[in-house]
């Protein structure tokens, strides 16, 4: 028999996080971490053959001879060489970043009347994502530099991070692991910099030209202007970065036990000169711009999962 309608349970409603709470900022650094580890991952090979290209320019005719060489030689499963760092490295870095912005923003905004903050929003984008990075960057670097050792060392360097970091530990010590912060700040503070300002500032743009508010529009709608704010933002991102990026992987790749970071990002240089730190561009482009769009996607499709508003304005 059927029960009455009467009887039927009532649906359980899903707590509201509060904003700005400590749930709130878990919320987000949750969000960081499964928006960073499996997109970042996730292009493994393109990566692989953009770092091998980047210390070695005549290594490969292309990206397609790279992976074809690869796949020919060493196997299929060679394509994904440093997954493993990139994954846990970037899941890490994700959640300082993306927790630690919206922590930032939200402080340095409170510092200031609204209608200041209002009228310097950009100056706050830039400063609450530089020192985000900068917190993000100390847990990126040491899994940066086994991912990037592994995958420029022929043969590769070890068989897995784990294997990576024992290495560099017993040949190096810990400072090892740290020898390629500086030029990483100089990557990724500036590339985070522009990703995260650039994205809010196309995103408003967005909103100003719809025919509706953004609190009129569906969360998928929302969640679509992210994907193409995105995707814009990392373009831009993927030029800002890029010589800081090359030089990441030769330094890592080829600095002598001893030398300093300015010796050896001077004599690295010395070697390939300006038109060496644009080398891999358009495919860095390419990763770029949709590591960006999902990152953006998939954050802001977790906030809108749990409750929170989509990010921007």
């Amino acid at each position: 028999m059927s029960s009455s309608p009467s009887s039927a349970p009532a649906p359980v409603a899903r707590r509201q996080i509060p904003l700005f709470s400590p749930e709130y900022y878990a919320a987000c650094t949750l969000g960081g971490v499964v928006a960073c580890g499996p997109t970042h991952s996730a292009v493994t090979p393109l990566d692989l053959v953009k770092c091998r290209r980047q210390v070695d320019p005549a290594l490969y005719k292309s990206n397609l001879d790279g992976w074809r060489t690869i796949v020919r030689n060493d196997g299929l499963r060679k394509v994904f060489t440093g997954f493993g760092a990139t994954f846990v490295g970037y899941s890490l870095q994700g959640a300082c970043k993306y927790g630690g912005y919206e922590f930032f923003k939200h402080t340095y905004s409170s510092l200031l009347s609204p209608e200041t903050a209002h009228r310097h929003r950009t100056l706050i984008y830039l400063g609450a994502s530089a020192s985000a990075e900068f917190i993000a960057d100390v847990f990126l670097c040491p899994l940066e530099a086994i991912k990037v050792k592994q995958q420029t060392t022929l043969p590769p360097f070890c068989r897995n991070f784990v294997d990576g970091w024992r290495k560099i530990v017993a040949n190096e010590g810990v400072a090892g692991l740290y020898k390629g912060l500086t030029p990483l700040w100089c990557r990724q503070i500036p590339y985070t910099m522009c990703k995260f300002t650039s994205f809010e500032r196309i995103v408003e743009a967005i909103y100003a030209r719809l025919p509706k508010p953004k609190e009129q529009m569906t969360q998928m709608a929302q969640i679509g202007v992210s994907f193409v704010g995105g995707y814009l933002a990392g373009i831009l991102c993927a030029v800002v970065s890029h010589p800081a990026d090359v030089m990441v992987s030769k330094v890592n790749s080829d600095r002598k036990a001893g030398e300093s970071m300015m010796a050896a990002t001077s004599r690295i240089y010395s070697k390939i000169g300006f038109a060496g730190l644009w080398n891999g561009l358009p495919v860095r482009i390419v990763m770029i711009g949709t590591l960006t769009s999902f990152q953006w996607l998939i954050y802001d499709s977790f906030k809108a999962y749990i409750g929170l508003p989509t990010t921007g304005h």
